[in-house]
């Protein structure tokens, strides 16, 4: 017979997950209104509004050989994952710590830091996956993209959401008080992401001194990862490579900085 004990040691991560997810009942119907209209909203007011722009001035197929809606819509995507996956690991995570001590009470269980870890990455998912898959139904819909290899949007979207919420946890684990610095993530980081990522123009438009910028962002390598599946963007085998092993890199490097900090934090 299992004992409720066994099951924690084997299972911990899950029991996290779940309360993670639970938690975010309190905001379901906004959440459903936001993934429904944002990519509506977006996709009308980028694609349809400035596509009709780009596409006069540069030609239906002058960005990357397709439309100016067709480029952008999987970057949007990816872009919402980015923000979701960011804002569930700075507050959720310092919360946890100090406003809603929760993992101080997860300490005093059978829970070990890796699983409290684990199962809080994995509940995050619950927001961005999905809004991805709301955002990827509208773009069927709206006939931007077809066929199945669209629906490979939604692994990338997980391989970047982790990326970024293991890396954002591992800061933010550090952080023992709110001085303003946590909308730092948001303001500093996630916004010039979005903005030099490829994400709304090629990255090769943009001065070659900022080109780093995209090669150090999981949001480049994931974006141009999506545009590969969505309409067979033409890159280089090697480079689709280095696009999938950057975020694995980051997953790795991020679950074991937040599992070490988690772990001298719960047991100071």
């Amino acid at each position: 017979m299992t004992t409720p004990f066994a099951r924690t040691r084997r299972m911990g991560w899950w029991y996290v997950a779940e309360h993670r997810i639970r938690a975010m009942r309190n905001y379901i119907g906004s959440f459903f209104i936001i993934g429904l209209g944002s990519p509506v909203l977006y996709l009308l007011g980028l694609g349809a509004g400035l596509g009709v722009l780009v596409n006069e001035r540069q030609g239906a197929e002058a960005i990357d050989g397709v439309s100016y809606i067709e480029f952008l819509a999987p970057a949007l995507l990816l872009a919402g994952v980015i923000v979701s996956a960011a804002q569930e690991s700075t507050f959720g995570v310092f919360g946890g710590f100090k406003w809603t001590p929760i993992f101080l009470g997860m300490r005093d269980t059978s829970l070990t830091p890796r699983q409290i870890v684990t199962g809080f990455t994995v509940g995050t998912m619950a927001r961005y996956l999905p809004a991805s898959a709301m955002y990827l139904l509208v773009m069927y819909n709206f006939d931007i993209v077809n066929g199945w290899r669209p629906l490979l949007l939604l692994p990338i979207a997980a391989l970047l959401g982790l990326a970024v919420s293991l890396c954002v946890m591992a800061w933010v684990a550090t952080q023992k008080d709110d001085r303003g610095q946590l909308s730092f993530i948001e303001r500093f980081v996630i916004t010039p992401l979005t903005l030099f990522s490829g994400t709304y123009f090629p990255l090769e438009t943009l001065h070659p001194g900022l080109h780093w910028i995209g090669w150090i962002s999981p949001l480049w390598h994931s974006v141009e990862l999506g545009r590969l599946v969505s309409y067979g963007s033409e890159q280089h085998g090697w480079l689709t490579l280095v696009h999938i092993a950057y975020p694995l890199a980051l997953i790795v490097l991020g679950w074991v900085l937040s599992v070490r900090h988690f772990t001298k934090r719960l047991q100071s």
